[in-house]
C-alpha cells in the first residue's frame, strides 16, 4: 500500500511538471500564519550551567579528581553568594546555579570554570482525556506486524523514560521497572520561584500522567493497551512534579542516572525550541558510548522554521516529528434512538455523558462566545456549538450559564478533535464531535436527542498520516537536517495513572518519540549484532533508510510530499527496518550551510548473500521562503542528477551512487528546499530513502541581528519600578549604582555561534584595548522564541582583563578569568555575532551593531 501511495505522488508530480528540466514558474501553495505583534518579551535566562575544566567520568577522569574540583568551586561559590542546585560528574563536570543579580560574568572568576551556559526550561503539554486508539497507531509503523509475525517484543532491552515518572501500580508495567528515581518531588515547578527547589526522593511515581502515557506507548502491556515493544524493561526518571515545568539541569541529573543504570535506549519526550545547551554535550557523550537517545522534535509548529530545539537537535540524537493517528476509537451515541451512530470525545475537564438513557433535546446555539448572540435558548437542553474564535471553556460556561444541561462542540474543520481546558460543572457533560456530524445534527428538522451507549466506534481521522499541525519545523540552529524521522503522535491512547482513570489520550511529539523508542527496542532485538559504540548511528541509519515521506500536510492535494525539514525521512517502517539488509550512508544529505549545488557520495552496503539492484528516483518537496515566523511554500524545487540510472550492489559488497543537487532557480536567500532520493528495488529488495535539505545562499544568508517592529538592538536602562526598561536612542549617563546601568536589548532571529560585547572609545570608535576590550562573551546562544522577544545584556562597567586559556585543541577559546573596571568616560558598546557554521577569521561571517554613546559617571 505504501508503494502505491508514493507512486501516486510521483505520478501527480510528473503530471504537474515538477521534474528536472521542466520547472514551471513557482507558485505559493501554502503559508503559515504569522505571529501577532504585541509587546517586547524579555527572554533572558536566570539559571546557569557552570562547566569545570578537565572533563567528566565519561572522558576518563577519576571521580576523586572531579570531587576535589567540586570542593574548591563550592567553597568559592558559597562565599560569593552563588546558590548551587545540581552537581554533575558522569557526563558533564560542573554544576547548575543561581547567582545574585543574575550576574553571569562573575561565575568565570570562580576556580576551575571553563564555560557558563544558560539553563532552559521545559513544560509538559496539557492532557486531553478521551479515547483514541493506540492499536491503530501501531499499524502506521508496522509495529503490529513486527510483534505478531516477527515475534519481536523488545526482550532484553532497557528503556529509560526521562519524564514525569511512571505509575508504579499500573498493570501495564507490572514487574518491569528495574530502576528509577524522583529528582524533584511532587510540588516542583521550575517556572515558579516558590516551588523551584527540587526535593528528591527514591520513588518515581507519576502524579502528572505524561510519563506513564509515554511509557505505555514504548512498551505498556495489559488488557487495555499494547505498546510498541511490550517486552522491554523500564527505567523511570521523574523530572517533573505533578504540574508545571522542569529545567535542563534536572534533566542532566537524570541522564547521568540513566547512564549509570545501563539503559540501552533513553526516551526524552520534552524539549525547548531553538536550543543550544549543555544537554547537547552530555547527550553526545551518551551516544558515543552506545546509548540510543530518542527525543521529541517539539510542539512548536506555530513558531515557524528553525524551531526544533533541545534535546532533539543534538547531533546523534534521533529527533522525532509527529504524524496524526489514522483513526479514533470514540465513544458512541445514537441519534434519535434508531438513527446514525455519533462518535464523540469527552472535553478535557468536563464530565462524561452517561452510558445509558436519552439526552435532552439538542439545540443549535451558534458559536457561543461571550461576544456572540445565542441562536436559541439552551435552558434545559443540550447546546450544540461550533468550534472557533474563543476557548472551549468560554463556550461551555456560556451555555451552562444559559441553562444548558450538556454541551456538544463540533469541529470547524474536517474530522474529530480532542479539546480540553474546560472547568466542568457537576452534572453538565461536555463532548466534542466532528464537523460532519455537527452539520448533520444542525440539518435535522425534527427535535433531536441522543441515546447514550457504553460502546465505542472507530472514527476515521481525515488528517491521519499527515504531519501534525503542532509538530516543529527544522532545521537545527547549526543548520543540520532535523527532525530525523516521524511516527504517530496525534490522538494517541495510552496509559495514565490509575487514579486518573488508567487510560487517556495525549497528542504531541511527546507521543511520537516513544513510538520510535519502542521501534528501536524491536530493532535491537531483531539485529543483536549491532556493536555497542556503533549502535546509535546504525539504528538511526536503518530507521531513516526505510522511512517514507507522506503528503504535504499544508496542501495534501498538491502532489507534493511533506518537507524534509519537517518530517525528516518520513514515517518509520519497523518491519522494513528489521528486514532490510542494505544500508545507505549517509542516511540524510544536509548541506544547508553551503551555497550553490552540492554533490554527495551515497555508499550502498549489502549485507545479504545475493546482489541487489536499485533505480534512483528524485522526489522533490516544496520550498519555504519569506519570514521564518510565517513562511510561504512554493512549487520551486531543486533538480537532482545521478551518476547511475541503475546501480547493482554486490552480495556482501558495496556500491557508490553520486548525487548532485542544484538549488531551485529564483528562490530567495535563506529559502529552504528539500526532497528525497528514493532507491526503488529492481526485483527483490526493500525501497530505501535518503532525505536532503539545502538553504539558498548557505550560512551567510542567515541574519541574526534583526530589528523587528521595535528597532532592536536598543540601548536602555532598567526603569525605576524594576518592571522593564527605559529606552535611550541617543545615549545616556550612568552612575553604575544599583540599577543605574546600561543594558543592550537584542533580538536574535537565529542562533549565534558566538556573541561578543566589545567596548569602544566613543570619540575614536576603536576598541579601548588592543587585546582586552570585551565586556561579555558567550557561545551557542539560541534565537528568540517570539517575533518581538529579546535578550537583555547588562554592562557593569568592567572589561575582561585576563583569559584562562587562549587555545584549546587548536581552537581559540575565550574563557574570562578576571574583570577590571574601565575609568569614567564616554564609550560605545558593539555587539558582534558569528553566524552558525561561520569562520571567526572571516569578517563577512560576523554581524555588528554599535550603541549610542554611554557616559560612565560613577560618584
Amino acid at each position: 500500500m505504501r508503494r502505491l501511495a508514493l507512486a501516486g505522488l510521483l505520478i501527480l508530480l510528473a503530471a504537474c511538471g515538477f521534474k528536472s528540466g521542466n520547472q514551471p514558474s513557482p507558485e505559493v501553495i501554502a503559508s503559515l500564519p504569522g505571529q501577532s505583534g504585541g509587546q517586547m518579551v524579555d527572554e533572558t535566562p536566570t539559571r546557569w550551567f557552570v562547566e569545570l575544566e578537565g572533563g567528566a567520568i565519561s572522558d576518563g577522569v577519576s571521580l576523586q579528581s572531579i570531587q576535589a574540583q567540586h570542593a574548591a568551586f563550592r567553597q568559592a561559590a558559597e562565599a560569593a553568594g552563588v546558590r548551587i542546585l545540581f552537581a554533575y560528574t558522569e557526563l558533564f563536570n560542573g554544576f547548575s546555579v543561581e547567582i545574585p543579580g543574575n550576574n553571569r560574568k562573575m561565575l568565570y572568576t570562580l576556580p576551575g570554570v571553563e564555560g557558563v551556559y544558560p539553563v532552559g526550561t521545559f513544560g509538559l503539554p496539557p492532557r486531553e482525556p478521551a479515547n483514541p486508539d493506540l492499536a491503530s497507531a501501531l499499524t502506521q509503523t508496522g509495529a503490529d506486524i513486527a510483534q505478531n509475525d516477527l515475534g519481536l517484543t523488545g526482550r532484553g532491552v532497557k528503556v529509560g523514560i526521562i519524564d514525569s515518572g511512571i505509575d508504579l501500580e499500573h498493570p501495564a508495567f507490572a514487574g518491569r521497572i528495574v530502576d528509577g528515581y524522583d529528582f524533584v518531588g511532587d510540588n516542583y515547578d521550575a517556572s515558579d520561584p516558590a516551588r523551584s527547589t527540587p526535593v528528591p526522593d527514591p520513588n518515581p511515581d507519576d502524579c502528572d500522567g505524561h510519563g506513564t502515557h509515554v511509557a505505555g506507548i514504548v512498551g505498556g502491556k495489559d488488557s487495555q493497551i499494547t505498546g510498541v515493544a511490550p517486552g522491554v524493561k523500564f527505567g523511570a526518571y521523574k523530572v517533573f512534579g505533578c504540574e508545571g515545568s522542569t529545567s535542563d539541569d534536572v534533566i542532566l541529573a537524570a541522564l547521568e542516572r540513566a547512564e549509570r543504570a545501563g539503559m540501552d535506549v533513553v526516551n526524552m519526550s520534552l524539549g525547548s525550541p531553538f536550543g543550544w545547551s549543555v544537554l547537547g554535550k552530555a547527550l553526545t557523550k551518551m551516544v558515543q558510548r552506545g546509548t540510543v537517545v530518542v527525543a521529541s522534535a517539539g510542539n512548536n509548529g506555530n513558531l515557524g522554521l528553525f524551531a526544533t530545539g533541545d534535546p532533539a537537535a543534538t547531533q546523534g540524537v534521533i529527533s522525532v516529528a509527529s504524524f496524526d493517528n489514522i483513526s479514533v476509537n470514540a465513544q458512541k451515541a445514537i441519534v434519535n434512538a434508531t438513527g446514525n451512530p455519533l462518535g464523540y470525545l469527552v472535553l478535557g475537564g468536563a464530565e462524561a455523558p452517561p452510558t445509558s438513557g436519552t439526552s435532552a433535546e439538542v439545540v443549535w446555539i451558534g458559536r457561543a462566545c461571550n461576544a456572540d448572540a445565542l441562536l436559541a435558548d439552551p435552558a434545559g437542553k443540550v447546546a450544540l456549538i461550533e468550534r472557533g474564535a474563543c476557548t472551549f471553556n468560554e463556550k461551555y460556561q456560556r451555555a451552562v450559564a444559559a441553562g444548558a444541561v450538556g454541551v456538544i462542540i463540533h469541529n470547524n474543520v474536517a474530522g474529530l478533535f480532542a479539546g480540553g481546558g474546560v472547568a466542568g460543572v457537576a452534572g453538565k457533560f461536555g463532548i466534542s464531535i466532528s464537523r460532519e456530524d455537527g452539520l448533520a445534527l444542525r440539518a435535522l428538522t425534527t427535535p433531536t436527542t441522543l441515546t447514550w451507549t457504553p460502546d465505542t466506534t472507530q472514527v476515521a481521522n481525515p488528517t491521519g498520516n499527515l504531519i501534525s499541525s503542532f509538530s516543529s519545523w527544522g532545521l537545527s540552529q547549526d543548520l543540520e537536517l532535523k527532525p530525523d524521522l516521524g511516527a504517530p503522535g496525534g490522538l494517541i491512547r495510552s496509559a495514565v495513572p490509575l487514579e486518573q482513570g488508567g487510560y487517556a489520550i495525549l497528542s504531541g511529539t511527546s507521543m511520537s518519540a516513544p513510538h520510535v523508542a519502542g521501534a528501536v527496542a524491536l530493532l535491537l532485538e531483531g539485529n543483536p549484532a549491532f556493536w555497542r559504540h556503533q549502535r546509535p548511528s546504525e539504528v538511526r541509519k536503518y530507521l531513516q533508510n526505510t522511512a517514507m515521506p507522506k503528503p504535504f500536510a499544508l496542501a495534501p492535494t498538491s502532489g507534493f510530499p511533506e518537507t524534509s525539514y519537517r518530517e525528516g525521512a518520513g514515517m518509520i517502517d519497523i518491519v522494513a527496518a528489521v528486514q532490510n539488509r542494505v544500508t545507505v550512508t549517509p542516511s540524510a544529505i544536509s548541506f544547508a550551510a553551503k551555497a550553490g549545488p552540492h554533490t554527495e557520495r551515497l555508499v550502498l552496503k549489502n549485507r545479504s548473500n545475493v546482489p541487489l539492484i536499485y533505480r534512483p528516483v528524485h522526489l522533490p518537496g516544496p520550498s519555504a521562503q519569506g519570514s521564518i515566523y510565517a513562511p510561504s511554500f512554493t512549487t520551486a524545487v531543486a533538480t537532482v542528477s545521478f551518476s547511475h540510472t541503475q546501480i547493482t550492489v554486490p552480495a556482501r559488497g558495496e556500491a557508490v551512487l553520486t548525487v548532485t543537487i542544484t538549488p531551485p532557480p529564483g528562490l530567495p536567500d535563506k529559502g529552504l528546499y528539500g526532497g528525497y532520493v528514493l532507491l526503488e528495488p529492481v526485483g527483490a529488495g526493500i525501497k530505501m530513502n535518503v532525505p536532503y535539505v539545502g538553504m539558498q545562499g548557505g550560512y551567510q544568508a542567515i541574519q541574526i541581528l534583526t530589528p523587528t517592529s521595535f528597532g532592536f538592538p536598543l540601548l536602555a536602562r532598567p526603569n525605576a519600578a524594576g518592571t522593564g526598561y527605559d529606552l535611550l536612542p541617543t545615549g545616556g549617563t550612568f552612575t553604575l549604582q544599583g540599577n543605574d546601568i546600561p543594558v543592550v536589548l537584542v533580538h536574535f532571529e537565529h542562533g549565534a555561534r558566538v556573541y561578543e560585547l566589545a567596548i569602544l572609545d566613543a570619540a575614536t570608535g576603536t576598541p579601548i584595548h588592543p587585546r582586552y576590550s570585551l565586556a561579555d562573551y558567550a557561545e551557542y546562544t539560541s534565537r528568540n522564541t517570539s517575533a518581538n522577544g529579546f535578550f537583555a545584556i547588562p554592562w557593569d562597567g568592567t572589561r575582561i582583563s585576563k583569559y584562562k586559556k587562549e587555545d584549546v585543541y587548536g581552537s581559540k577559546v575565550r574563557i574570562p578569568a578576571e574583570f577590571q573596571p574601565v575609568p569614567n568616560g564616554q564609550y560605545k558598546l558593539q555587539i558582534r555575532v558569528l553566524k552558525p557554521r561561520g569562520d571567526e577569521r572571516n569578517p563577512a561571517d560576523w554581524e555588528t551593531w554599535t550603541s549610542p554613546t554611554i557616559t560612565l559617571a560613577r560618584p
